[in-house]
């Protein structure tokens, strides 16, 4: 099987790149870096392949294991399992099933790591094929199969959100949709819809600033993107800087700290909406280029530093900001939409070990607040105590501190819970935990 220029690459040679990543995952590194490491012509294809096979590994994991009790070798059982994910149902598939097995096995037997292994390979998947009803159905039974999410993500799930935890694990084997948000000092979100709509492209609203696509698209193929007109950012989380400048916002000389700033989209919708003096940290130098290049796209300016926010002594000028965003490291299990690897990269005991630097962050920060200041605290995050638990302990520790009306906890594609803002009326959103925090004035 041959390729020649301008026709796609073989789909042989898709898997063959898509098992390599999904090996590469499985051992710990992010998505994002794995399908960096794939050839250019390449990247597209796998990325799409490897995505989808994400979003039900539970799946193709058990049925493996019912194909070959004995786990084969990583290269051979990410291949397997990269079909098995792929192939196991007729809806959704990428390719007709019996295209899949074949080009599979093609390329077990043209791949060094697996070229031993092909004949094996072959076999699963051929009897793969002749009992596939009653393979899948002895994997039914199987909480992680049927959800693909690990055990402890989907009973932690159960027992903190019990009348959400199923919308929550199906949102996130969804593709998540491509939002913009439209950028208030080039013109307004009609006028914007009106480009879009002379450009033949569809698009809904999605809060305040925020229209979703109807179909994603290359960013440099968006109207007025690299001229700053829109950004792309999920719905949730264009909530951040209205919350917190909200009674903020006509204050002069406003000064405000985004902690945890790259890439800096959030700084970026800050500036969109007020004239203030914002400060951007983030400890990793090559990610606060990322902030920069945002802002220089946008036509904004902002003070960019690469500095750890939990040791203010090494960057902290000694005054007070009236207004703080600690957007805190989390386990992103909110955002499993767009990075389906995070549920197989993260371990029940991260999430423990991430509450704890939040709570350090929210208990560094806080004196950096001027009184009668404003600090919200998020993360893309579904878990209790990444949200809701660690605010109240900060509250109980701060008396000084107040909850303002927040959005609390959102789930993802699910509608907002009781006093929460309520410009989010699609229900298309990224998972998030948002809290207004006001310092008493005395």
């Amino acid at each position: 099987m041959t390729e020649t220029s301008g026709q796609a690459p073989a789909l042989w040679r898709q898997l063959q790149a898509g098992a390599a990543a999904l090996a590469a995952i499985r051992a710990g590194t992010s998505g994002t870096v794995a399908i960096e490491g794939v050839p250019a012509q390449l990247r597209p294809g796998v990325q799409a392949l490897v995505y989808a096979a994400l979003r039900q590994l539970g799946r193709a994991e058990a049925l493996r294991k019912l194909l070959a009790p004995r786990k084969p070798p990583p290269a051979a059982d990410a291949l397997l399992c990269l079909a098995l994910a792929l192939a196991w149902r007729d809806e959704g598939a990428p390719y007709e099933i019996h295209t899949l097995v074949n080009q599979a096995v093609e390329a077990a037997k043209r791949t060094e790591a697996t070229h031993a292994q092909a004949s094996f390979i072959n076999a699963c998947l051929r009897r793969f094929l002749r009992e596939r009803e009653a393979l899948v159905a002895q994997t039914e039974q199987d909480p992680v199969a049927r959800w693909n999410h690990p055990a402890w993500w989907i009973t932690r799930l159960q027992r903190e959100v019990p009348s959400h935890w199923q919308a929550i694990l199906q949102a996130n084997n969804t593709q998540a949709p491509m939002t913009l948000r439209v950028n208030l000092r080039q013109g307004s979100v009609d006028d914007y819809v009106a480009t879009l709509q002379a450009a033949g492209i569809s698009a809904r609203r999605n809060g305040a600033q925020g229209l979703t696509l109807a179909a994603p698209m290359p960013v440099q193929h968006i109207p007025g993107f690299a001229q700053g007109r829109v950004s792309v950012q999920d719905a949730s989380a264009q909530l951040a800087a209205p919350l917190l400048l909200q009674g903020l916002d006509g204050r002069p000389g406003l000064r405000v700290l985004d902690a945890c700033a790259a890439p800096g989209g959030k700084t970026a919708h800050l500036l969109e909406l007020a004239d203030a003096e914002v400060t951007a940290l983030d400890i990793a130098p090559e990610r606060c280029r990322r902030i920069e290049d945002t802002l220089q796209r946008l036509g904004l300016q902002a003070r960019v530093l690469a500095a750890d926010a939990g040791t203010p002594e090494r960057w902290w000028d000694g005054r007070a900001f009236d207004a703080i965003l600690l957007d805190a490291p989390c386990t992103a299990s909110g955002i499993v939409r767009r990075h389906p690897d995070v549920r197989w990269l993260r371990r029940e005991a991260d999430v423990a070990q991430l509450a704890a630097q939040q709570a350090r962050l929210l208990k560094t920060l806080w004196p950096l607040l001027k009184p009668g200041g404003r600090l919200v605290y998020c993360t893309c995050s579904v878990f209790r105590a990444e949200g809701e638990d660690q605010v109240q302990t900060f509250l109980a520790h701060h008396k000084e501190a107040r909850l303002l009306p927040s959005p609390g906890h959102l789930w993802p594609s699910i509608s907002l819970e009781g006093d929460a803002v309520t410009d989010n009326q699609s229900r298309d959103h990224d998972g998030f935990y948002y809290a207004l925090l006001e310092k008493s004035a005395t």
